[in-house]
């Protein structure tokens, strides 16, 4: 079976089955069993002198764990590699996960806060409607990137064993990668890493967003959006999408009490948002998605 059908069969079970919970109520999901690795090596190493070259070892681990796992598994034949391909592909989830605080923002404040604390590791508690739109709509796009074409990227280039590393890394930024005192220095391989697997992906998610809009973004734009935002990588996707759904996002927020002056993407746009909004992003990732199974499609028709 060639990597494009894999590619085409795995986005078409995902959006199908999502992540039922009938399985993974019985057993535990991939990530959830690579957050426990993660967890461990986190116990175990991120301690005393040295704590970056154990966090660049712990990386190490992880990476050529990530990538005999996923070599043995595509050995087993094509239909494995699709299940597995499909299990590490977060759509169906993830349009769920936003199509959840839309819903919620349109019985209460109260619940829209509790559906995007679900997604978002920022501070909730004090959202308006607008607050809890933007950051709905910001995962939206940052795990498009991060959720879908990553893994669908590093699929294509590198197989499976090439989307086990990518969700490997990205699962250890996620948890280890951040700038606080426990992690600042252990998890910095794990960030860094990210980053670089990261570059491409997100630059063609935004381009894949550009792309899709009318009129279309001009791409400078976008491009100097981009380069404001905290993450090297998230800025690209947030900056496409911010302004095919013709809001301002990121802005001012609050991590761990603690707010952060982030200037505005796309700072024209929109203020206000709403689930209207919301709803609008969730379309774009579902149009992207499906422009990306047709390129799928045709690939593994011609080759």
């Amino acid at each position: 079976m060639t990597t494009a059908a894999i590619i085409a069969l795995a986005m078409l079970l995902d959006a199908a089955l999502g992540e039922p919970h009938w399985i993974w109520s019985r057993i535990p999901h991939p990530v959830i069993v690579i957050g426990r690795v993660i967890t461990a090596l986190d116990q175990r190493l991120n301690f005393g002198a040295a704590r970056r070259a154990k966090g660049i070892a712990a990386t190490a681990v992880l990476a050529i764990g990530a990538l005999m796992i996923g070599a043995t598994l595509a050995y087993l034949g094509g239909l494995i590699s699709v299940l597995v391909a499909a299990i590490l592909i977060a759509q169906r989830s993830l349009t769920d996960h936003v199509r959840a605080v839309a819903v919620a923002l349109r019985v209460s404040t109260p619940d829209g806060r509790r559906a995007v604390a679900m997604i978002v590791g920022r501070d909730t508690a004090g959202m308006d409607v607008p607050a809890v739109s933007r950051a709905a709509i910001e995962s939206a796009a940052e795990n498009f990137s991060d959720g879908v074409i990553a893994p669908l990227f590093w699929l294509a280039i590198g197989g499976l064993p090439g989307l086990v590393l990518y969700k490997v890394i990205n699962t250890a930024d996620s948890m280890i990668g951040h700038r606080t005192p426990r992690h600042a220095q252990f998890g910095w391989a794990a960030a860094r890493l990210d980053d670089v697997l990261n570059i491409i992906p997100a630059r063609a998610t935004a381009a894949l967003i550009a792309t899709l809009a009318r009129p279309r973004t001009p791409w400078v734009d976008i491009a100097a959006d981009a380069r404001q935002h905290r993450s090297p990588n998230a800025g690209w996707p947030e900056a496409a999408m911010a302004r095919y759904v013709s809001v301002a996002l990121s802005g001012p927020r609050a991590y761990e009490a603690e707010m952060s002056d982030d200037p505005f993407v796309n700072p024209n746009g929109m203020r206000a948002p709403g689930p209207v909004q919301i709803d609008a992003a969730i379309a774009v990732l579902w149009r992207a998605w499906r422009a990306v199974l047709a390129m799928a499609i045709l690939a593994a028709i011609l080759f």
